[in-house]
């Protein structure tokens, strides 16, 4: 046991619980790459003012935010940290530290393109457009080029083996169709890595409906954040 009472013991036979909102957000890469994985887990939604604090309070929280992960005797937060334990339980971190640079590298990009979605819905209503263009023009311009050369002749980003670069790189352009529909028409190579990555059984699985994909952000779940998070 880790000291600090954010490790303490938790029941090793039980499935990981994810802790965070009713909603997407920063906890959704978690979602699909657990999927992605082939593993089970349960969810813990907070939806007041008080269940929030009091895991606040409670000093799980290492830096006061979630998402968290119960998992393996540990409670895990921040979302890269978390993404990287899955990835490494799971064998989706490549297969030595040449090819764990190379998945780093591709999933820091994907970060950072993620991060123009999850800013989108708390933005002002005028500001909307010119993010929903920012979007499209990163895309196109900045990281698909990059990552539609990676796969050619590929079937994956890295090691020809499936990762979570490639887990990270579904998820950014499941979201960013939900915006431009049109987002991979430049990309041959997206467009077919993206259908293959559809058909692998249980990212299928996890995409289905009635899955644990979550909804694109509606109203209910940004007030959900700004009364938790930012009252």
């Amino acid at each position: 046991m880790v000291s600090g009472g954010w490790t303490e013991q938790l029941d090793m036979s039980g499935k990981p619980v994810l802790h965070y909102f009713m909603g997407r957000g920063r906890a959704e890469a978690i979602r699909i790459l657990l999927g992605a994985a082939g593993v089970e887990f349960e969810e813990k939604f907070y939806k007041t003012k008080e269940e929030y604090d009091k895991l606040v309070q409670s000093g799980d929280l290492l830096f006061q935010q979630v998402p968290m992960l119960e998992i393996d005797g540990m409670k895990l937060v921040q979302t890269r940290a978390i993404l990287s334990y899955i990835a490494g339980k799971y064998n989706l971190y490549g297969a030595d530290l040449k090819e764990r640079a190379c998945i780093d590298m591709y999933v820091e990009g994907a970060v950072d393109l993620a991060a123009l979605v999850l800013s989108y819905f708390f933005l002002p209503e005028c500001d909307k457009e010119k993010q929903r263009n920012l979007m499209k023009e990163r895309a196109w311009k900045r990281y698909f080029p990059v990552y539609n050369k990676a796969l050619e002749g590929k079937e994956f980003l890295v090691g020809n083996k499936l990762s979570w670069a490639d887990v990270y790189l579904l998820d950014d352009i499941l979201q960013l169709e939900e915006f431009h529909p049109d987002i991979l028409e430049k990309f041959a190579n997206l467009q077919a890595f993206k259908k293959r990555m559809q058909e692998i059984p249980t990212i299928k699985k996890f995409l289905q409906p009635g899955g644990q994909r979550q909804p694109m952000a509606d109203d209910v779940y940004i007030s959900t954040v700004k009364k938790l998070v930012f009252s």
